[in-house]
């Protein structure tokens, strides 16, 4: 905003601004205050940055941003580090045993929320959820719901994890069960871990999974679509292993950090009127 009433009288520098999603009360129903506020805030702005197909969507329509001035970058990460194997000690308090993983490397925030059960079925996996429910407000929840289901001994949850890269390769699957997402950059490191991933179709995740793992993309709201899916993947380890396999491809190929850093210095590159940003 300051920019928008001050460039011209200061002589400012080109502003390119990056919008990365919605909070919680977003979810649902945009506010009408902010979406006045972004109106106004980026009059004068040269370039909207966004990760996502809705939030792109959401900058033309409801912000008015004129096409020419939006561009979707998808988030990029350093798919290398992901690639490495990792040690089956990489987790405090865990251990990674002969047998079947799902994982969760971030915990529930607002908007997120645990899988339901779905059917009451025999599962060979364990399931374990790092960062937040590790130590924070939902780990009883979690863990009573485990209890109650008698999945108790096969649940961990180990807490804050400084480097998800060391840890995501010893999950054979991820499981997202967020309602509300942009562009989850979890998902693109579980896929440059070479991972199958269970979730719902939030934000971009159906367009950013690879073929092959599109039928464990569900509905979202569907929880008991979602407890199949994973279900399907914990038993079905062909099915892991070529969706994992086309997953890493697309994520070494389309959201390697070093991609998007291309594409944001073209697009501040164009803002300063340069042939290529120094």
């Amino acid at each position: 905003m300051a920019h928008a009433l001050f460039a011209p009288l200061y002589g400012l520098a080109p502003l390119v601004h990056h919008e990365d999603g919605f909070n919680a009360d977003e979810a649902e129903r945009l506010n009408p205050r902010r979406n006045w506020f972004r109106r106004v805030a980026l009059a004068r702005a040269s370039a909207l940055v966004v990760p996502s197909r809705r939030l792109e969507t959401v900058a033309r329509e409801v912000w008015h941003q004129p096409a020419g001035k939006v561009h979707r970058v998808g988030n990029g990460i350093d798919t290398a580090a992901y690639a490495r194997k990792a040690r089956p000690d990489a987790l405090p308090r865990v251990i990674k045993r002969p047998g079947k993983m799902g994982g969760h490397p971030g915990g529930p925030a607002p908007g997120e929320e645990p899988a339901a059960p779905g059917p009451r079925v025999s599962c060979p996996a364990r399931g374990m959820a790092s960062g937040d429910p590790g130590r924070g407000p939902e780990r009883e929840a979690i863990l009573t719901q485990a209890m109650d289901l008698n999945v108790g001994h096969r649940v961990h949850l180990p807490g804050h994890v400084p480097d998800p890269a060391l840890a995501v390769g010893l999950f054979d699957f991820f499981a997202l069960s967020s309602d509300s997402e942009q562009f989850p950059l979890s998902v693109v490191e579980a896929m440059a871990a070479g991972l199958a991933v269970a979730s719902p179709a939030v934000g971009d995740v159906a367009e950013i999974v690879s073929p092959d793992n599109a039928r464990f993309i569900t509905p979202p709201g569907d929880e008991s679509a979602l407890a199949q899916a994973m279900l399907d993947l914990a038993l079905d380890e062909l099915a892991r292993r070529r969706a994992g396999a086309a997953n890493r491809v697309i994520a070494t190929r389309d959201y390697d950090e070093s991609v998007m850093a291309q594409r944001y210095a073209r697009i501040y590159a164009d803002a300063l009127g340069l042939p290529q940003f120094p």
